[in-house]
């Protein structure tokens, strides 16, 4: 058993959940309200709490980050998001998440940012590649598009070129 479940320098890895959220032919995206990647644009999600399934924790975040509700279709990504920090004591894991991303739908809620979200937005398809004013990290661009990719194929985002 881990000795606690802090965000910075745990003592094992933290289990999170993110989403995918496809709307009308555009991605949800947050921006953070606190590290790790304060400040940068990312999908919605966060940690998982004891008790909770990885279903239910991303329902949860959304609703927390963006006051709406969403619909979990299917896992799209599961991975690792390991942060390394070198100091006066060596290499140390600063943070650790497994993180599962599912792709979610939007069934209700009026979109607002909150909890850890200092801001929502939603973006078109030409924004969310990783040269973007967004500056969105090559994993995160690779998960959207993963997700985009399987909405398409299940018919609710409006078709565009590939």
């Amino acid at each position: 058993m881990p000795k606690s479940l802090n965000r910075e320098f745990p003592d094992a890895p933290i289990i999170g959940v993110g989403a995918v959220v496809v709307d009308q032919g555009r991605v949800l995206l947050v921006q953070r309200g606190r590290e790790p990647l304060k400040g940068k644009w990312s999908l919605p999600g966060g940690m998982l709490e004891l008790g909770e399934s990885l279903t239910g924790g991303v329902v949860r975040e959304i609703q927390e980050e963006t006051g709406l509700t969403v619909e979990v279709l299917e896992l799209i990504e599961l991975l690792d998001r390991i942060y390394r920090e070198t100091g006066p004591e060596g290499e140390r894991v600063r943070y650790h998440y497994v993180i599962a991303d599912y792709l979610c739908r939007v069934v209700g809620g009026v979109l607002q940012a909150a909890s850890d979200a200092d801001a929502v937005r939603w973006v078109e398809r030409a924004e969310w590649n990783s040269h973007s004013a967004l500056a969105l990290d090559p994993i995160t661009v690779r998960v959207i598009e993963a997700g985009w990719q399987r909405a398409k194929t299940l018919s609710f985002t409006k078709q565009e070129p590939s």
